[in-house]
């Protein structure tokens, strides 16, 4: 290994020094406190040096001194450009790691002190380095997972055209009792010139059918699996969802939100072997892809305890086999009785500091999404798709009654993670936060498509995050008069407003609501500092993965920054983000992963 010699150069005014480093990112700063020690160090070795005869005595001395005060790391970087996401000091050039902790972040010449026999010694060249990546609302299990049978094209605009591939997924699994799908387009179905059910009965007439639409906000059934819900013409439609019906009255096959989730956590459970597969899909792939794209903690968004989920995620954690840190959001039902659901969630909670799974928030929708008109606006739709009473969008959950789980449960030590899109369903929330919350909770409302001016203060004095999503092309500026048609142009002009949430003071978060967009951190990066006039700056969108994210999963004490005595959980790129053009940010590779101090993935 070789390390380039430094210059000093003193600054009297901030006395502070600055090393620069030949091929190396650029100063790093030391406190006139350690200018001192310094100093002192070699007027102690210089005395050594007379008392014992001669400079060698007095090297040995030094070097001796040094070994018996500083443990030998187990890997070192040096020569990098090390972003430490600390506002202290946010550059470096080497971090020292023993064991599953940061030892050391400095510069060069002082890291020589942690170099062992047995110490890996990585020379970065200049590579950037950055605390790993944190995706707080991701659906790692359910998107990840090989439970579907089939998937269809979302482009397919001509519904009849499903037929052939959902008829050769049934003759491939002839034993299953319920045949899953995903993929479509809500609006392929209404734009069909047969009923949907007409047409999902022609393709499997003999057994249960269900397909999630693409966003999953509505679900495509047949003839059996109405039967098998005891779904007629006269049901009601449940809280938080619609049965839709052709003009006739008939039932049409689709399932609204809440609705359809419902026949979804049916279909689920009669596989006998979805638990199975959940398990191996995140071991064998999700965890390894996450990896591979440098994200080392997220938050499961919808932990579905009734389908064991939290089962799941324990397995790995028992099994020593997860690669990240997680937090389990379990999902409330707006179904079940709150009493025997809230006890439930009470028993299932689970905090531990030390370890890498936790199960200590609750994901509850306020509201649905635009795109099916569910999303809880305060002004009306300027279509009615879906004939809601004031046309208005609809609640999972009502005001009242999130602020009953929030007075339940905050005292058990969970945090909220809210759905929230429209600019009622963002209100509503605040509101349920302001009125049952405490200074102890750590709430989030996430997608914030739509937030009234009003509002974009609120955050900031409630202490709650604003967790948005701009990894997804539908999201961009470009895109937002796409919803001009369901709420006009000047509604959908402003859609996820982080710059306006950031500018009054609001904490933002990115995360992916993977699979609704990509997880690829780079996208989301590129995305958030190219989407003007809603954009953030690079340093704002990194912290808004990193540190910002760490504090809602109450671990920025533990990670997301790169500072002596956190855990080490950082990521090498193959360029600086800062010295690229943003529009070339979704080309960066993630070359190495380091989680809990070891490699998880290394670019070959």
């Amino acid at each position: 290994m070789n390390f380039p010699p430094l210059t000093l150069k003193l600054n009297k005014k901030s006395k502070t020094v600055h090393h620069t480093a030949p091929d190396s990112f650029g100063p790093y700063s030391v406190g006139w406190a350690s200018i001192k020690g310094m100093l002192m160090l070699a007027m102690m070795a210089g005395l050594s040096a007379c008392y014992s005869g001669g400079a060698e005595s007095a090297q040995a001395s030094t070097a001796k001194s040094a070994s018996e005060t500083v443990q030998a790391a187990d890997l070192l970087l040096t020569n990098g450009a090390i972003y430490t996401v600390d506002s202290s000091n946010s550059w470096a050039e080497a971090v020292a790691i023993k064991g599953n902790k940061v030892v050391f972040v400095g510069d060069n010449d002082s890291a020589r002190l942690f170099v062992g026999a047995n110490t890996r010694v990585m020379d970065l060249q200049g590579k950037m380095v950055m605390p790993g990546f944190h995706d707080v609302h991701i659906h790692a299990l359910e998107s990840g997972s090989d439970s579907n049978h089939f998937i269809l094209d979302s482009e397919e605009t001509d519904a009849e055209n499903f037929i052939p591939d959902i008829q050769k997924s049934a003759r491939s699994h002839p034993n299953v009792s319920w045949l899953i799908g995903y993929g479509h387009s809500l609006y392929t179905l209404l734009d069909a010139e047969r009923s949907p059910l007409e047409i999902l009965d022609e393709a499997v007439p003999d057994r249960p059918v269900i397909i999630m639409e693409q966003t999953s906000h509505s679900m495509w059934v047949n003839s059996k699996a109405l039967k098998e819900m005891k779904i007629d013409t006269d049901s009601p439609d449940p809280q938080g969802g619609i049965i839709m019906k052709n003009e006739d009255g008939s039932l049409s096959g689709i399932l609204i939100d809440n609705a359809g989730d419902r026949v979804m956590e049916r279909a689920m459970n009669a596989n006998q072997l979805t638990a199975e597969s959940d398990y191996q899909s995140l071991k064998d792939y999700t965890m390894p892809e996450f990896a591979k794209h440098g994200i080392t903690s997220i938050v499961d968004a919808r932990g579905y305890w009734q389908r064991n989920h939290h089962k799941t995620w324990q397995r790995l954690a028992d099994n020593d086999e997860l690669t990240m840190r997680v937090s389990l959001a379990l999902w409330a039902y707006p179904e079940l009785d709150d009493q025997v659901q809230l006890n439930t969630l009470t028993s299932l909670y689970r905090r531990d500091p030390d370890g890498l799974l936790n199960i200590n928030q609750i994901k509850v929708y306020s509201d649905g999404i635009l795109h099916n008109t569910t999303a809880a606006l305060k002004q009306p739709y300027d279509i009615n798709l879906l004939d809601i009473p004031g046309n208005r969008g609809l609640n999972y959950f009502t005001q009242a009654r999130i602020e009953k789980y929030i007075t339940a449960l905050e005292p058990v030590g969970y945090d909220f993670l809210i759905h929230a899109i429209g600019d009622r369903g963002v209100h509503e929330s605040l509101n349920a936060i302001e009125n049952a919350g405490t200074e102890s909770g750590r709430h989030r409302l996430t997608h914030v498509e739509m937030v009234d001016s009003e509002d974009l203060p609120r955050f900031a004095e409630l202490n709650v995050t604003a967790d948005a999503q701009v990894a997804g092309e539908f999201t961009q500026p470009s895109m937002w008069p796409e919803n001009d048609e369901l709420i006009g142009a000047q509604r959908a002009d402003n859609m996820v407003p982080i710059r306006s949430l950031h500018e009054n003071g609001a904490r933002v978060t990115l995360s992916s609501d993977w699979s609704v967009s990509p997880f690829n951190p780079m996208i989301g990066l590129q995305n958030a500092v190219t989407r003007h006039p809603q954009e953030l700056s690079l340093v704002q969108a990194i912290r808004a993965y990193t540190i910002e994210s760490a504090y809602s999963m109450r671990q920025e004490n533990l990670t997301g920054s790169i500072e002596t005595g956190k855990l080490a959980d950082l990521v090498i790129l193959d360029q600086n983000l800062f010295d690229i053009a943003p529009e070339n940010i979704h080309q960066t590779r993630v070359l190495t992963t380091i989680f809990d101090g070891e490699i998880i993935f290394e670019q070959k």
